[in-house]
């Protein structure tokens, strides 16, 4: 059973309970086909205001099924069977709900629901009035003094008067949850059952028929590109048609409509001769001799790139192609710092000029440098320093081999002087350089 449905019968039943309709909150009740604990609490509550205690009983006994820890099912329950003289039973819960307040003096049912406190004492009181049934009066009066020295609110004289009632050997009349008192749901989960409107009522924005005041929706449907169609699912031979002379409306669900006028045929004429249209919003009969064929871009004037509403229609250019590499340029150089070593380099350098590669250095941040090929080392690194802001002579560069992970220093086989275009010719296309400060 979902969530909703229950806690919407139990919010009902609670509002019949509310105004004494007993028999319609145990209607609502039996309705939930997977009660909780606290709606059989309810069902038991209804049946004793009803004064049936034996269906009370029931419901009770499938309370503490379900929850075998509730205090107040066991308060509850003892002195139903006090009622129906089953004694021992009576006893059993009153001790089983002392059990269950772990040594409280009270407990406040109100986070559950039921505004309702279970004191220490009115379990104890219930003992004693058991005892006076059994006719067991000193117990009884063990019981009372007992009871009399717990502490709690709401006790007032009943002490006092139990203890003269057991005196004159009277019996005691059991305490009970007050009538219409039951467990209520949270307020919050009730408000959440109204629906709520979170997007308002649609509205037309724009459309291309005069004073269209439709407020729905439809679905997407394939359009002819330039002018707006109507959706005719099912209906054959649907068009758009000039009205020849005017119209005056002569019947029920015909239309006036000037002379000239456009409006969108549905199918065919019926056997009056009528066919059905739509004009500026409006949907009726209008004679099938006075209506005639026409083309709406050449009778609009429209031209093939704009619709009726004077709207462009989408371009429809083809993206530019990719540009072309000159394979007669230089192969790229790229550098990188021993921070970013391990990321990709880029696949290709857009030549600035002739004689020229353009070199990316990864440092803190990219720079990029365009140097002619016959550039040497030392120049390059003069270069390098004046663009990261940092003195030539703590530049290290170093590359890799073709195919090797290995960094080897620009001074080592490639001695400083040597241009650019000799270490490319020395069988390193792509050269991977490492700048340290």
């Amino acid at each position: 059973m979902l969530y909703t449905e229950l806690l919407r019968l139990w919010d009902e039943s609670v509002q019949a309970v509310d105004t004494k309709d007993w028999q319609k909150a145990l209607a609502k009740l039996e309705q939930i086909s997977e009660p909780t604990s606290r709606t059989l609490f309810n069902t038991a509550s209804a049946h004793v205001a009803l004064g049936q205690l034996d269906q009370a009983l029931k419901a009770l006994d499938r309370t503490i099924a379900k929850d075998e820890h509730i205090a107040v099912g066991f308060f509850q329950r003892a002195a139903v069977m006090m009622q129906i003289d089953r004694l021992e039973d009576a006893l059993s819960d009153c001790i089983w709900a002392q059990k269950h307040m772990r040594e409280n003096m009270v407990i406040d049912y109100r986070q559950l629901g039921l505004r309702f406190k279970l004191y220490s004492w009115q379990v104890l009181y219930n003992a004693a009035a058991v005892y006076c049934r059994m006719s067991q009066w000193e117990q009884a009066r063990e019981v009372l003094l007992s009871a009399s020295q717990e502490r709690g609110g709401c006790r007032g004289g009943n002490i006092e008067m139990a203890l003269d009632s057991v005196l004159k050997k009277e019996f005691l009349a059991p305490l009970l949850v007050p009538e219409g008192i039951v467990f209520r749901p949270r307020k919050q989960d009730v408000a959440e059952l109204q629906q709520k409107d979170f997007l308002g009522k649609a509205k037309v924005i724009s459309s291309m028929i005069p004073n269209d005041d439709f407020g729905g929706f439809e679905p997407l449907r394939l359009q002819k590109p330039g002018f707006y169609e109507p959706n005719v699912d099912g209906v054959q031979d649907s068009r758009y048609m000039r009205i020849r002379v005017p119209h005056m409306a002569r019947g029920p669900g015909q239309l006036t409509v000037p002379g000239g006028a456009m409006v969108f045929l549905f199918g065919q004429e019926n056997r009056d001769g009528m066919a059905t249209v739509i004009y500026d919003g409006q949907r009726g009969l209008l004679p099938v001799s006075l209506l005639e064929p026409s083309d709406i871009k050449k009778s609009t004037g429209l031209k093939e790139n704009r619709c009726p509403s004077g709207i462009p229609l989408p371009p429809q250019l083809k993206p530019p192609a990719r540009p072309q590499a000159n394979p007669a340029a230089s192969p790229p150089v790229h550098f990188t710092s021993a921070n970013t070593a391990s990321e990709q380099i880029a696949r290709s350098a857009q030549e600035t000029e002739a004689g020229c590669v353009v070199v990316k250095v990864h440092y803190i941040y990219n720079v990029a440098l365009s140097v002619p090929v016959d550039m040497p080392c030392n120049e390059l690194k003069k270069e390098i320093a004046q663009k990261v802001g940092q003195p030539a002579s703590l530049l290290r560069l170093r590359h890799k081999r073709h195919g090797s992970q290995v960094l080897i220093p620009m001074t080592g086989e490639v001695e400083p002087g040597h241009t650019l275009q000799e270490v490319a010719e020395a069988g390193r296309v792509t050269l991977w350089c490492q700048v340290r400060i």
